[in-house]
């Protein structure tokens, strides 16, 4: 029986990640920024990306904090974050729009950008994160905080859970390599 349903699950996945299979790159997609504004993201075309899920309730939130200091140090080289906010992982994420740009703006001084709230696992993930998903392997996105490394041709480098940090060795080795430094 456990193996039926398994099988069932898997189904189901491969179903979710054909409407995305059509994608080749992060730059095909249209997101809204976190005013409401509908976004292209062949804007970031020619630059290294680090798209991350995040939430204000969580133990991980502190990680906004070396987020805006990487984005900060890297930014004038070609670098950008990408947040994406969610409420997937225990209502972490129960605010507006607008409470999460007030949040991260007053409490860690957010400046990279930021877009609307999305759901990033669940027959309801937006495609960007099944993309992500499928393009890494299929492993549903774990928690709050989880990274995506893309290059300057939007393609995916690197998958980084949550608790790897956004100033450790290993993303900030990642970010400078892909720079070029």
């Amino acid at each position: 029986m456990s193996f039926l349903l398994s099988l069932l699950g898997l189904a189901r996945q491969e179903q979710d990640f054909s409407a995305v299979q059509k994608f080749n790159s992060l730059h095909e997609f249209q997101m809204r920024d976190i005013d409401g504004h509908d976004k292209s993201l062949a804007d970031y075309k020619g630059k290294i990306v680090l798209v991350v899920n995040v939430a204000s309730k969580c133990g991980l939130t502190p990680q906004y904090e070396a987020l805006e200091s990487l984005y900060e140090k890297y930014k004038d080289k070609g670098f950008v974050i990408l947040g994406f906010p969610c409420n997937d992982f225990n209502g972490q994420e129960p605010g507006t729009e607008a409470d999460i740009k007030a949040f991260c703006s007053a409490k860690y001084n957010v400046t990279f950008p930021m877009f609307s709230k999305i759901h990033v696992k669940g027959p309801e993930a937006d495609n960007l994160y099944k993309w992500l998903v499928w393009k890494t392997g299929g492993k549903d996105i774990e928690w709050n905080f989880g990274k995506f490394l893309i290059d300057r041709e939007g393609q995916i480098v690197s998958r980084f859970n949550p608790k790897v940090t956004p100033g450790s060795d290993e993303v900030v080795a990642a970010v400078e390599k892909s720079l070029g430094q």
